[in-house]
């Protein structure tokens, strides 16, 4: 029930707009976790990850992310584009701790709003595939010798039937890692275990590997 904390922030905030500042968490420690664990936050701790899974996933169409959605060029737009608004906001805001902090208010809800309508209108964590702290962890992750320990394993005993990947939420493919030594690295990866779960013959765990 982690999505509530979302909704309690974002009506707190609209009348203590101080309260925005809480928001240094979310966007500090996806990207300090991913050192060591990879998006491991994104899929278990995000509150507002939390709410797309659990809550729009009730009125997602289901539909195949668009890739340039997820491409590398978009996703950096993105990142640029955001931080350089939030930037700016902050500069104007700068020396009243309660404008800073509802300059962080407005961004989550903003965002949060632009992820509800991609949740909607595609699938319930689009929003995910460009998420600027979550573009930044896939970047630490790439390069981090911590989180490479953490993959997703899937035995030789796999069927393929690709129910794993049906039920990723990032719409990635665990199961066309199957036998490989290495595992699944893809970095996007929120280790949320939810393919391991979909799995009807327990083929896939999620653990770390000793270092080779």
């Amino acid at each position: 029930m982690l999505w509530i904390i979302l909704l309690i922030y974002i009506v707190v905030g609209w009348f203590f707009p101080i309260v925005g500042w809480i928001a240094l968490i979310c966007m500090i420690g996806p990207v300090l976790m991913a050192a060591f664990r990879g998006r491991y936050w994104c899929g278990n701790i995000c509150p507002r990850g939390n709410f797309y899974s659990n809550v729009i996933a009730r009125v997602s169409r289901n539909r195949r992310i668009p890739n340039w959605l997820r491409s590398n060029g978009f996703r950096m737009f993105m990142l640029a584009f955001i931080m350089c608004m939030f930037a700016l906001q902050f500069y104007y805001a700068w020396g009243d701790w309660s404008a800073m902090g509802n300059v962080f208010w407005r961004l989550i809800v903003a965002t949060t709003i632009v992820g509800i309508a991609l949740g909607i209108a595609y699938s319930p964590r689009a929003w995910c595939t460009f998420c600027p702290m979550g573009t930044l962890s896939k970047m630490v992750t790439s390069n981090s010798q911590s989180a490479a320990k953490w993959r997703i394993e899937v035995n030789s005993s796999c069927r393929s039937c690709a129910l794993c990947s049906r039920n990723c939420p990032m719409q990635l493919a665990p199961h066309t890692a199957k036998g490989k030594v290495a595992g699944y690295d893809n970095p996007d990866c929120l280790r949320c275990n939810l393919c391991a779960t979909a799995c009807p013959i327990n083929a896939i765990k999620s653990k770390k590997r000793e270092q080779q």
